[in-house]
């Protein structure tokens, strides 16, 4: 290496160390390493246990090839080997000090191309994020080219806080570097957002508009932001071929054990809204990102005569419920019983009627309607009023007993329980999901809204989240939407 070449590496990893504090103590741990530039995780492929098999970025999953083992080297404080699933080490090819030299696994045997130095490297809106640096060449592992695609193979490049030199490993545990946190948005263009937390991953469903189903994944909260969208599903079918909208997925029980059911709503393509229906996927296995087959029509048995829209889901008194909205001069709720998650097992019942001023606001709408559900008590959370007005917001219904089938069982609350925030620049705050923080502490909102008051019903709308909390009388308090850009403590557990 030439002198200039070292008096580069050396500037580059000393203005490393100074994006942050080096780690408090090196201590034993095991975890994933998620690349910062595309997403993917380190990986060893097909689970090898050849001697010199070089390792990859790959698309995230929970298998055991992306479990890596990282251990102290003995009196250091930020210096670990780094095990694969096969045992051996993971080593720069040949102790090179070269660009590009490849990461492989290797028989460990504890030199300095087998170790290697987590160095701390600030990341916004995310935690645990570290150059992976080799002790014996200086540099960092990194996907090769810098490059964002999955299978990728690894190699070394020279240190630095940008194209893909940073990892998070969300399980370290040598010191931490504090909260993670996270802005909105997390999707720039998210109308009708669906967030679930599985398996260490969120997973983040929108409207596309098109032919397309999408999912988007990351394992912190603020990853959403810049993660990208997968297409998981193509619609190919005349009577649901385009614009889908309004996607939603449950791990519920199917006759081969529990599956991803993914819920949405399509027509016939061009646009047209009296196709408009719902309808549902099933995945083949336990990923929230499929692979999936169309599974059913969810069509009303004896009244499949008008549209039907934004699918969502009831589990009660070991009983499953569809919800959706559909058109008789306005736009009430409806409730349907299922005898499993495709199929209907009677006729769609009116559930809530838009009567207050509150919920007619550009038109009588009653829609989205989300279950939240805490200490034996079950709500539905629902959109009022047109999604083309600023003041689209929430309301709420509470169970008090009975038949779910009846709308005398829910007692519809006279006042929204979360709208528009002038002073935060928050405007149509609506359709919306829930979901739990990773350690199940935490309750959490997401939906859409937009950033002006003449804002609509366009794809401009952005996925927004924020932590909420509960009243002494067991309710939900869902507080004022927050800003745009304003820093939030990331969920409990990242």
């Amino acid at each position: 290496m030439t002198r200039s070449r070292i008096l580069l590496a050396l500037l580059v990893l000393a203005t490393a160390l100074l994006v942050a504090p080096p780690a408090s103590a090196a201590v034993t741990f095991t975890s994933t390493a998620v690349n910062q530039g595309g997403g993917n995780c380190l990986d060893l492929p097909a689970g090898s246990t050849t001697a010199g098999a070089q390792l990859r970025a790959f698309t995230c999953s929970s298998g055991a090839d992306q479990n890596i083992a990282f251990t102290p080297v003995s009196a250091t404080s930020d210096t670990y080997t780094i095990t694969t699933r096969s045992g051996q080490c993971v080593d720069v090819s040949g102790a090179s000090t070269a660009d590009n030299a490849a990461i492989i696994q290797w028989p460990c045997h504890g030199g300095t191309n087998q170790q290697w130095r987590l160095v701390p490297v600030t990341v916004a809106g995310t935690d645990r994020t570290f150059n992976l640096v080799s002790v014996g060449s200086g540099k960092c592992v990194a996907p090769s080219g810098g490059a964002s695609a999955p299978n990728t193979n690894l190699v070394q490049l020279p240190c630095a806080t940008s194209g893909g030199r940073v990892w998070r490993l969300p399980a370290f545990t040598g010191g931490g570097t504090g909260p993670g946190t996270f802005t909105n948005p997390l999707s720039q263009h998210g109308p009708d957002p669906w967030l679930t937390y599985y398996d260490g991953s969120y997973y983040l469903a929108t409207t596309t508009w098109n032919s397309t189903v999408t999912m988007r994944r990351a394992s912190t909260l603020a990853g959403l932001a810049t993660a990208s969208d997968q297409v998981i599903f193509n619609l190919t079918r005349p009577n649901g071929a385009g614009t889908m909208w309004a996607p939603e997925f449950h791990l519920l029980d199917g006759p081969n054990g529990k599956r991803w059911y993914f819920y949405y709503t399509a027509g016939r393509e061009p646009y047209d809204l009296g196709t408009q229906r719902i309808h549902v996927l099933e995945s083949a296995g336990l990923d929230p990102m499929g692979p999936y087959s169309f599974k059913a029509d969810l069509l009303d048995p004896t009244q499949d005569n008008t549209w039907e829209l934004d699918p969502g889901i009831l589990q009660l008194n070991g009983k499953l419920y569809l919800l959706g909205t559909f058109y008789n001069g306005s736009q009430p709720m409806f409730i349907r019983p299922l005898s499993n998650p495709w199929t209907a097992s009677g006729t769609r019942r009116v559930l809530s009627t838009p009567t207050y001023g509150w919920e007619t606001v550009g038109g009588a709408v009653n829609e989205g309607a989300e279950v939240l559900q805490r200490g034996g008590k079950t709500f539905i959370v629902y959109s009022a009023s047109h999604c083309s007005t600023p003041d689209y917001k929430l309301g709420m219904l509470t169970y008090n007993g009975g038949d779910p089938l009846s709308s005398s069982s829910w007692v519809k609350s006279p006042n929204p329980v979360f709208q528009r925030s002038d002073a935060n620049g928050v405007y149509g705050p609506g359709h919306n999901g829930f979901f739990k923080s990773p350690d199940g502490t935490e309750d959490w909102i997401v939906y859409h809204a937009n950033n002006s008051a003449s804002g609509g019903c366009d794809m401009n709308r952005t996925t927004r989240a924020q932590k909420f909390t509960w009243n002494a009388d067991g309710t939900p308090n869902f507080g004022t939407p927050v800003a745009l850009g304003v820093t939030q403590t990331a969920p409990s557990g990242e």
